[in-house]
């Protein structure tokens, strides 16, 4: 079954309000209702119904938590960078030193016998620095994350605080 297809010539004209049937005086009236104790809500150039003083404190706060947090964020990459570069210097020293050990004349038993062990012991150590790094890390990330934690706990008490002030007033 085909549509019909819709033209500029059968398109419904959109229909706009009557403005002469508004009934302008129940509108002002409306109006004063809502805002008639508008003034009442400003005392002395301050809002009753909203702490902007703690508003201010509040992001003052948050603004000093970020930076701690980005602190800590900043000082525990630079602790694993360090802790990386330090890693990777020893092994650096380490294959120097198994690379000697393997050149020296032995029989082929005696170098499988020391590959294996030099193996184990890198792959252990390896397991260790991975461990070391991934502790690090966490430490860092936990530091952060109580750091939000703590201020995001404390700001809801804030707010109830400030909700429960307006709400005496």
């Amino acid at each position: 079954m085909a549509k019909a297809q819709t033209t500029f010539e059968n398109t419904p004209t959109p229909t706009f309000p009557d403005f002469t049937k508004f009934d302008f005086t129940k509108i002002q009236a409306d109006f004063g209702k809502w805002f008639g104790d508008y003034s009442k809500t400003f005392a002395n150039g301050k809002a009753n119904f909203f702490d902007f003083d703690g508003v201010v404190a509040a992001q003052k706060k948050n603004f000093e938590v970020l930076t701690a947090a980005n602190q800590a964020a900043f000082e525990g990459v630079k602790a694993v960078a360090q802790r990386q570069a330090e890693i990777a210097r020893k092994a650096v020293e380490e294959f120097g030193k198994v690379a000697k050990e393997l050149a020296e004349p032995a029989s082929a038993e005696e170098k499988l016998v020391k590959q294996a062990e030099l193996t184990k012991a890198g792959f252990e150590q390896a397991v260790s620095n991975l461990r070391e790094i991934t502790d690090l890390v966490q430490k860092s990330n936990a530091q952060v994350a109580e750091l939000i934690q703590d201020r995001f706990v404390a700001q809801i008490d804030e707010v109830k605080s400030a909700i429960a002030k307006v709400a005496k007033k």
